[in-house]
């Protein structure tokens, strides 16, 4: 059951704490597949960010944009699906953290070199949302203990969460299964990924939803 075979090109989203970065890695790892990664630690202004979001979204929203320029160059010129590719980042997506964060004069200079670029990704095909409880990502954050994500208010996750929610709720470029991600833990639990590697075979529509029951 190689589900590359069926989506040669998977995303993983959500918000973060959501695991979709595990999740890629482990299909990645499962199934010798490429994987395109946001490489969050490397963007010099995200620590800053989450100390003082106003002074340096800008700067922190450019670096990613342009980061993931370079690597969807980088795709583009590859045959990278030839043994299937996931990616824990979206680019499509990448409007909603601008329009989070930014103020309109920022957005308009976001915006104005996001159009310049002309980036122009593969369409997925298959996003897989991890819907997740703020509760949830809190915990998560926590657990995993960046010094700089513990910086993080729980008004801004919410409103990350939100917006996530509202965005994939209504994207219908590519095939989306929705995932209940509350109890879903797939670092834990081979079972688990397993259970939604099956969900994500069975896939038949362009918008599904999964919500495991482990009760």
């Amino acid at each position: 059951m190689n589900i590359f075979n069926k989506f040669p090109y998977i995303v993983i989203e959500g918000p973060i704490g959501s695991g979709k970065t595990t999740l890629a890695r482990l299909l990645a790892d499962k199934f010798s597949a490429n994987l395109l990664s946001e490489k969050a630690e490397a963007n010099p202004f995200l620590a800053r960010f989450y100390q003082d979001a106003q002074r340096y979204a800008l700067p922190t929203q450019l670096f990613f944009l342009f980061q993931r320029s370079g690597q969807i160059s980088e795709m583009l010129q590859r045959d990278m699906f030839a043994h299937g590719t996931v990616s824990d980042f979206f680019l499509e997506k990448d409007s909603l953290f601008a329009r989070l964060n930014l103020d309109d004069e920022e957005y308009a200079l976001y915006s104005q070199i996001y159009q310049h670029l002309q980036l122009k990704a593969s369409k997925p095909d298959l996003v897989i949302y991890l819907q997740t409880p703020v509760d949830a990502l809190i915990d998560r954050i926590e657990e995993r203990n960046v010094t700089y994500e513990q910086e993080m208010s729980r008004e801004y996750i919410e409103r990350l969460a939100d917006a996530y929610s509202a965005f994939f709720h209504t994207y219908d470029a590519s095939p989306v299964l929705i995932v209940n991600n509350e109890k879903l833990n797939i670092i834990k639990d081979e079972a688990a990924l397993n259970l939604l590697l099956e969900r994500v075979m069975q896939i038949k529509s362009a918008r599904e939803y999964f919500n495991p029951n482990f009760d």
